[in-house]
């Protein structure tokens, strides 16, 4: 096993996020609720393509207690194409206008690995966080966007590209390789003075249906680097594959993965079902 560089880095416990102004304590697990404006997102593709359907969704998902809204409109399923930032841009700004203008106080994430759409996003439309499937690989000018504004940043770990990312499904040991992967990409960002940065190991993403459940396993190593957690593992396949069923019928799979994700450290989940998601952790919070 290869000697990882983490125990040489310092990195500082975090217990909440700025974005923008707007404390968000982790004192206890949080829920990002997933709204998809693509034709092609592997569970609810096409769903939230119009912007009143957008809207509404994520009026529901607050009401519902989701603490931050992640918006994508690009596809990063296995296979999927990359698109580009325009037609990224065409579809984000409609939906993101409306969201700020009907929800002001609500926190607002971008899912993109473009900066061109990070910086329009956070620079005109008041965006409070960044969600970034390459942590910067995609697109090396986004960590100097991040940087320049000064918000959270979810990194994940992913090799290649959603295109071609399940050929690299390759590891000695992906526990080990993932947390070397961050320990870098962190490292370089607190160079930046990037404070808020957030780590999500990418199930899915480049992995195996053996790599994802060491990971589910293992998730507690990510607390060695003392900073915010968080899990992406909602209707994924590692969890309707192995029970032979479809992403549909998966809410109680992903509920009972999100349990152990939450005994094993896990600050944010990010969910399709944000109800069942905030019962789940009341139940781990009475459990304390």
């Amino acid at each position: 096993m290869k000697e990882n560089k983490a125990k040489d880095t310092f990195f500082s416990k975090n217990r909440s996020l700025n974005c923008r102004g707007k404390l968000l304590s982790l004192d206890t697990p949080k829920v990002m609720g997933i709204l998809n404006v693509t034709p092609d997102s592997f569970h609810d593709g096409g769903l939230y393509n119009e912007v009143n359907d957008a809207v509404n969704h994520a009026k529901k998902m607050i009401e519902l207690g989701a603490s931050i809204i992640d918006i994508g409109a690009a596809s990063s399923r296995p296979g999927s194409e990359r698109i580009h930032a325009e037609e990224e841009l065409n579809r984000l700004r409609p939906i993101v206008s409306r969201i700020r203008e009907e929800l002001p106080d609500s926190i607002l994430s971008i899912d993109t690995y473009n900066s061109a759409v990070a910086k329009e996003m956070l620079a005109d439309f008041g965006v409070d966080m960044i969600n970034d499937i390459s942590a910067g690989i995609m697109d090396p000018e986004m960590f100097s966007v991040i940087a320049d504004f000064q918000v959270p940043y979810l990194i994940m770990h992913m090799k290649g590209s959603p295109e071609n990312m399940q050929e690299l499904a390759e590891y000695d040991n992906v526990v080990d390789e993932i947390i070397q992967y961050f320990s870098e990409r962190v490292h370089e960002l607190h160079k930046l003075g990037v404070t808020d940065v957030l780590i999500d190991p990418g199930f899915g993403f480049a992995k195996t249906q053996e790599h994802n459940y060491e990971l589910l396993k293992q998730f507690n190593a990510f607390q060695m680097f003392e900073i915010p957690l968080v899990a992406g593992i909602s209707r994924k396949s590692m969890l309707y594959n192995l029970l032979n069923i479809d992403s549909h019928s998966s809410l109680n799979a992903t509920t009972a993965a999100h349990m152990i994700l939450l005994e094993k450290g896990a600050n944010i989940i990010r969910v399709h079902d944000v109800k069942e998601a905030m019962e789940a952790i009341a139940i781990f919070n009475a459990s304390r």
